[in-house]
């Protein structure tokens, strides 16, 4: 079996521990140069110093993903150790805080949508003109979730922000495909990973100034039932190699836990049924044999 992935180049975001850790070392073991970035410095090194002495081709830089210098600069640092740039894996994500719509902190959502959205966005940004360049293509991987298919009880931020990820990565997929660049959204149920513990690195910038009173016990509570979830997923092995396995079939959605499709079934399903629901309309109905407009 032939392997597109050796000597290719490979930038990946939250590439210290969990699923960024995880993928870096799957696709170092198939030849790709591996640019590691993360914004905890200590651990970025810990790790790539073990991959390293397994005999891969990794470069480190320091990245905050809500700062597009960074992303700028890690190609660039990219371009310049391994010549050309192949895929860029949008990975790094905060899990937010859990809590009740009036309970929510304005300045956490802003940290999750600025990590979690924008954080992929200037991936892309940064990363396709540098896969564009060399007319080889390519890949784009964004780092979602099941909870971008499916909304949940009081973690709302995170759920907005990984729907939007989900959409973007659509949005893409024929717009990079004349490029032969391949866009894909892996939407995994729990890993395990310290995406619960995401508040050891939150930027000052996000520090929570208002004045709102936090229930701390329903707090602590919510973050007691992240962590039990968490350490009940897959390990994060496992979902590397389920990302090899879909790529290389040119899978657009990359699922992880099939046990999850009746969640998503009953959601097309309600989808549908609102659309029978609109086409059975005294107000709306005649639309329906209208032409699709699309750009």
């Amino acid at each position: 079996m032939s392997n597109e992935f050796a000597g290719k180049t490979a930038i990946i975001s939250g590439a210290a521990g969990g699923i960024g850790l995880a993928l870096a070392e799957a696709f170092a073991e198939q030849g790709m140069n591996i640019v590691m970035g993360d914004i905890d410095t200590q651990a970025l090194q810990i790790s790539a110093d073990e991959l390293r002495a397994k005999g891969f081709n990794i470069l480190t830089c320091a990245l905050d993903v809500t700062d597009y210098a960074q992303w700028e600069d890690i190609v660039t640092s990219a371009k310049a150790q391994f010549g050309k740039v192949h895929m860029v894996v949008n990975n790094a994500g905060v899990g937010g805080t859990p809590g009740k719509i009036e309970d929510s902190e304005h300045e956490t959502w802003r940290w999750v949508m600025d990590v979690n959205v924008m954080g992929v966005l200037y991936g892309a940004q940064a990363c396709v003109p540098a896969i564009k360049e060399h007319g080889e293509g390519g890949w784009v991987l964004n780092v979602a979730s099941m909870a971008g298919m499916m909304g949940m009880p009081y973690a709302g931020a995170y759920c907005a922000s990984k729907a939007a990820v989900v959409s973007m990565s659509e949005s893409w997929v024929a717009e990079l495909q004349p490029h032969n660049i391949h866009v894909s959204v892996l939407c995994p149920a729990f890993v395990k990973t310290r995406i619960h513990e995401s508040y050891r690195n939150r930027q000052q910038k996000y520090a929570v100034t208002s004045d709102k009173r936090i229930d701390k016990d329903k707090l602590k509570a919510g973050a007691q039932a992240a962590t039990r979830a968490v350490e009940s997923g897959i390990p994060a092995t496992m979902l590397a190699q389920r990302v090899l396995e879909a790529l290389r079939s040119n899978q657009t959605y990359i699922y992880t836990h099939p046990n999850y499709r009746k969640v998503t079934s009953a959601r097309f399903k309600a989808i549908d049924h609102a659309f029978v629901d609109a086409k059975d309309s005294d107000v709306v109905g005649h639309l329906i044999n209208d032409d699709i407009v699309t750009f």
